[in-house]
């Protein structure tokens, strides 16, 4: 190889590294880039997983059991939104619903003491959703008392009642013009819970304005997830219960749960960035005002030190 060519390729190389560096710097101006750094920020791999096994470990069980204690157009009304939720149909709709038909026998299992339990437990899925937001805002972390028990018990009880209502709504309104109807209703009902869901479990630290495109971006993808989940999810339903049995239908909603986590930190970390964004979209998400806390709020985490990368997706620091 000559001198020529040498000092050929060394060149080749280096306007490759200029132009990688340069494509790079445009992409860090983009929005996109910016919650894809969040969601490193607060390993978002890692976090999803926790969320899905907490959702299917404690939520799942309070919707089934707290559904047997209440009337049966509401029990219904819950079925109904749950199944819509998971994209269940035919074959797959019948096993899901095995699960909720003997509200008799659910009732005497539990009983009073076990229901209080059961909503005793579901608490520790609010506590992994408040990491969530936690850690997607910056926030300093508040140490587990009363408070998160009843803050915890609170949001479930917002969580059923809007499970009931569109449940109960999607029921009443049926098909063609009425399904476009609901379409809208419950993309505002949703949008409006996971503000809310935001704002109550960031302790009400963060400006309730800021987080609008939270709820509005949460609703969006997950509202998308459940749609495509009714081209795929009852295919993964009846297949793996051929293989493993009423186990295999455990591991499908455990699928369906851990890409729903997935689309609720997408809205957290979204929300985030947007707020903070020192252009034209941050002015207008923060009103005009500069900052994004209450009043009297508690400082925000300082951002990483260093550059993150892929890695730290899957690995967790809490607590180091």
């Amino acid at each position: 190889m000559t001198d020529d060519t040498k000092i050929t390729r060394r060149s080749g190389i280096t306007e490759m590294r200029k132009r990688i560096a340069g494509l790079r710097t445009r992409l860090e101006r983009l929005l996109l880039w910016r919650v894809w750094e969040r969601m490193l920020e607060i390993e978002f791999i890692d976090r999803s997983v926790a969320l899905a096994g907490k959702a299917f470990v404690s939520f799942f069980p309070l919707v089934i059991v707290v559904a047997a204690f209440v009337p049966e157009r509401i029990r219904s009304s819950i079925i109904t939104s749950v199944t819509a939720r998971l994209g269940l149909r035919g074959d797959a709709l019948v096993l899901a619903r095995e699960a909720f038909a003997s509200s008799d026998d659910v009732r005497k299992a539990t009983g009073v003491l076990g229901l209080l339990l059961t909503i005793f437990f579901a608490t520790s899925f609010t506590t992994a959703l408040q990491r969530v937001y936690l850690r997607a805002w910056r926030r300093p972390p508040r140490g587990a008392g009363v408070g998160a028990y009843w803050r915890g018990a609170a949001w479930l009880l917002v969580a059923l009642v809007c499970l009931a209502l569109l449940g109960g709504l999607r029921g009443a309104l049926g098909g063609g013009l009425g399904f476009g109807l609901f379409a809208i209703v419950a993309l505002a009902v949703t949008s409006g819970q996971w503000w809310f869901t935001a704002w109550f479990l960031l302790l009400g630290e963060v400006r309730a304005r800021v987080l609008i495109p939270t709820g509005v971006i949460t609703s969006i993808v997950t509202a998308a997830y459940a749609a495509s989940a009714t081209v795929w999810m009852p295919g993964v339903v009846t297949s793996n219960e051929a293989q493993f049995g009423f186990f295999g239908v455990a591991l499908s909603l455990v699928t369906w749960f851990s890409g729903a986590a997935i689309c609720v930190l997408i809205g957290a970390c979204a929300g985030p960035v947007l707020a903070e964004d020192t252009g034209r979209v941050g002015t207008l998400v923060r009103g005009g005002e500069s900052g994004t806390l209450t009043a009297g709020a508690r400082p925000s985490l300082p951002p990483p030190a260093r550059e993150l990368g892929l890695r730290d997706a899957f690995r967790s620091t809490e607590g180091s």
